[in-house]
This record gives structure tokens, sequence and C-alpha cells, in this order.
């Protein structure tokens, strides 16, 4: 029988614990590994492993020293605020919500209020877990959470060095629009409005 583990992620510091239920025939097993990349931001590791097929191989893993975190910030008229920026990985301009890295040090909701307020001034009253997600877990161990922040009072922003941002605010039902049109493509900002849009239908978690 193959083994099946069970995943989760707390909402207190976004630690991974697993529940074996049954045995680990198939899993991949470690040989070694070495750092070949460091930066402030992520370490690249180059593992010697065993794959599930017996074989032996190697395996790039990106380590991220921060998790994502991202807000869906709704006004009193359902409405989302957006942030697009140029994306230098791709080339090309993103439409995201507001979003940013916690050190695995810092609590995650209070780096979510510090990315809203930077991003778009804004402060909010009442906070809720949406969801965690990894955002790319064939090649990372990157760990994102999605809030949603409502009452929302405005303030000047903080950009960073390194953020020319756009601000928009739209319906949320466009926002949903955007994302099955392909005009979102963050996949957090994406999980995030379908997770939010999900609940909404009464979609059983």
């Amino acid at each position: 029988m193959t083994g099946i583990t069970s995943f989760a992620l707390n909402s207190s510091g976004g630690e991974l614990w697993r529940i074996v239920l049954a045995d680990q025939k198939g899993a991949w097993q470690t040989l070694s590994a070495r750092t070949i990349y460091d930066n402030p931001w992520i370490r690249v590791e180059e593992h010697e492993v065993i794959n599930p097929s017996g074989g032996e191989s190697l395996y790039g893993k990106v380590c991220f020293k921060n998790r994502a975190v991202a807000i869906i910030a709704l006004d009193e008229d359902d409405q989302v605020y957006l942030v697009g920026q140029h994306r230098y990985t791709l080339d090309e301009y993103s439409w995201e919500l507001p979003m940013g890295g916690a050190p695995l040090s810092e609590n995650v909701l209070e780096a979510a209020q510090r990315e809203l307020q930077e991003e778009t001034g804004l402060k909010a009253t009442h906070w809720e877990e949406l969801m965690w997600l990894h955002t790319s877990n064939s090649i990372s161990d990157e760990a994102g959470v999605v809030y949603v922040a409502r009452e929302l009072t405005q303030g000047p922003t903080e950009f960073e060095e390194t953020e020319d941002l756009t601000i928009q605010v739209v319906p949320f039902a466009e926002a949903l629009n955007w994302v099955l049109r392909g005009r979102i493509t963050d996949a957090v900002s994406a999980a995030g409005i379908l997770k939010l849009w999900a609940q909404r239908q009464g979609v059983p978690e």
C-alpha cells in the first residue's frame, strides 16, 4: 500500500506538521545535500536522492527565508484593493493582492498588517485568516497565507525602494473575473480570491 500523509499549516507560525496515516513506501530518500547559492531571501540546495522508483538522481530545492503573506482588503462596498507592478522575473506587468514576505521568525499576521499599510496605506480593524498554500512545491518549500481584512482606514503608503506600485480598487466580482480571464496570474492572489468566492458560494471546505 502506498503511504498517505496528511499535511496542515497552523495559523500561529505556519509550521508544517504531518500525520503519517500509512507506511512510507515510495517516499523520496535524501542521501546528501549541499548549498550552492545563498542570499538574504533564498537558499538553493542540491540534493542527492533516491527517487520513488529506487534510482539515484539530483534534486534542486529552493529554500525560502520568508513566508508569503497576501491580503484581500475589502471596503464597505465589497471592493478589493489590487496592486500592479512590473515583475522582473517575468518581464511582465502583474496585478496582484497586496503582499510581501514574513521572515520565519515573524508573526505572519503582523507581517500582513505591515505589508498592507506599506503598499496601500490601509489599516484594518478586522482580520480573518483565509487559507494557507504552497506556492511551487515541486522546487521550493515556500508557504503562503492569505488574510481577509475589513473595516479599513486610509493612511499614507510606504513603498520600498524596489516597489513602483499602482493601486486599483475594483468590485470583488471584477477581481474574480480578472482571475478567470487570466489577467491576475499570481498564484497566491488567484488562490485567495477563488477561496473567498467559494466560501461565499457555500462550497464545503
